[in-house]
Order: structure tokens, then sequence, then C-alpha cells
């Protein structure tokens, strides 16, 4: 094979709760995180030597240099590839965009190779192990944890205000970080249940993130302002928002509407599961 291709789609935490906070730093989480069916799109192809590009909407900004998580990834098999990441996320926007493109790289470069990767996923970063499962699971521990949930389809609206908010920051500002974890989740695949169960869970990084980027606060407003959304949350550390609606038609008719408002935000419809 000279050739291999993988998707990389967003990751959104429908609840996180930040639980503790060990003796080096890093952070205890409790989250429930489902997928989207938007997202990049990685390609790799053999190469002479290993080089990146970055295209796409949102490529601006990207560094296509060696430290990127794609090229480290990419480095965890004995084989020099082109990477092209074609980038349609915002970056440092609380959807896990660089873990999963760092994910579909060892997904894409597993399949070119035919072997698996020479390193642990857990080295590219905490969200990578998830972000290779791709579908819904209870993340834990600092995010090594990782059990899959059979979810319920949601249809959804994600919402970024383009701006981009440091996850670093946002846990400095947590006041508390020995907060209850979440409950026990529901034993069907029930779409009234998992939403009437996400109603009393949260992110215990929403406030802290409002207090760095204001904006968050208007975005979750618009988004409780329209009628088809059922429930509106901040995703990962922000700035992007989601909001869980009943019917794709009626993701499609809100993200319509914000698109009309605010033309300055990065605004799409999709399907989570």
């Amino acid at each position: 094979m000279m050739k291999a291709e993988a998707f990389a789609p967003a990751k959104i935490n429908l609840a996180l709760h930040v639980t503790g906070q060990r003796a080096d730093g890093y952070h205890l989480l409790d989250s429930l995180v489902a997928f989207a069916d938007v997202g990049d799109t990685i390609t790799v192809a053999r190469a002479a030597r290993t080089t990146l590009a970055i295209t796409g909407p949102m490529a601006a900004g990207i560094p296509a240099t060696p430290d990127n998580l794609c090229w480290r990834a990419a480095d965890a098999f004995d084989a020099p590839v082109a990477i092209t990441l074609d980038k349609h996320l915002p970056a440092s926007a609380g959807i896990g965009g660089g873990s999963s493109d760092a994910a579909a790289t060892l997904r894409a470069m597993a399949q070119l190779c035919d072997a698996p990767p020479s390193m642990d996923p857990a080295q590219l970063g905490a969200d990578v192990p998830v972000c290779m499962l791709a579908r819904g699971a209870h993340m834990h521990g600092i995010g090594e944890a990782v059990t899959p949930i059979p979810l319920p389809s949601f249809p959804a609206v994600l919402v970024n205000p383009c701006v981009a908010v440091s996850t670093p920051e946002v846990f400095r500002r947590l006041a508390v970080k020995t907060n209850a974890a979440m409950d026990p989740f529901p034993r069907t695949t029930d779409r009234a249940d998992w939403l009437d169960w996400l109603q009393v869970q949260r992110n215990d990084l929403e406030r802290p993130a409002i207090a760095g980027a204001p904006v968050i606060a208007d975005v979750l407003h618009a988004l409780r302002a329209l009628p088809q959304t059922r429930l509106v949350r901040m995703s990962g550390s922000g700035a992007t928002c989601v909001a869980l609606c009943d019917a794709k038609r009626d993701a499609d008719a809100a993200a319509s509407a914000l698109s009309h408002a605010h033309p300055d935000w990065w605004v799409t419809a999709c399907i989570l599961h």
C-alpha cells in the first residue's frame, strides 16, 4: 500500500467533571465523550522523507513542523511519509482537534504499514486514547482510562466564536479541583433518558473558561435562545459549545439561524455518536 487516509472527528465532552488533582499536577477527569460526523482528514503516503502539509479552511496558524502531533504520531512507525492534514476544525477549541488528528495519523499509518504503532497513544496527549476509539466513551483518570459507552445518536450544533482558549489557563482558573463524579449512566440507549441524565451533569471548566473568554457566555446564551435546542453545554475547556436537538432538521435550522446572526462564528450541524 502506498497511501492511506483516516478521518479525525471532533471530540465532544457532553459532561466533564474534574474530580481531583494528582501530585504531579495532572487533573483527574470523569467525562462522557461523543464524536461528531464532522472533522479533519489525514492522508499519509510513502515518501523519501517525512513532511507535513496543512490544507483546508482552518489551516492558518497550524505549525507544519516535527513537533506537530501528526508528525510525532507518524514517527511512531519506521516509515517516512508525506502527511497531509486537511483542517476543518478550529484549533484550541475544546473539541480535541489536535488529539483527533494524532489518533487519525496513527490509524492511517497502521493501515499503511500493516503494523501497530510503537508507542502508547497516551504519550501524544491525554485525549489521544479516547480519540483512538472515536465513539461514545467514558473517559476518566487523566484521560488514559477509556471505556466504550453505547450512546444514542444526538443531532447537534457545534459553535465556536473563533477565539482560541488555553487549556492550562482554564485549569489554573478552576477554583475547586475536587468535584463530584458523574451520576451512574442510564442503562438504556433511549435518547430521552440520556437527555434527562445530561441535564443534571455539568462541565466544571465552563465557568473558568468564561472568565478568560466572556464570549463563551454569549454563545451559550445564543444557543439556549433557539427553539430547537434541548441541552446546551461547553465542550472540553472551550470555546466550542454544543447544543443537542431532537432531529437533524432541528440542528440544521438552528445552525442556519446562528450562522446568519453571527457570520463571524464557526457553526456546523452534525450527528454525535
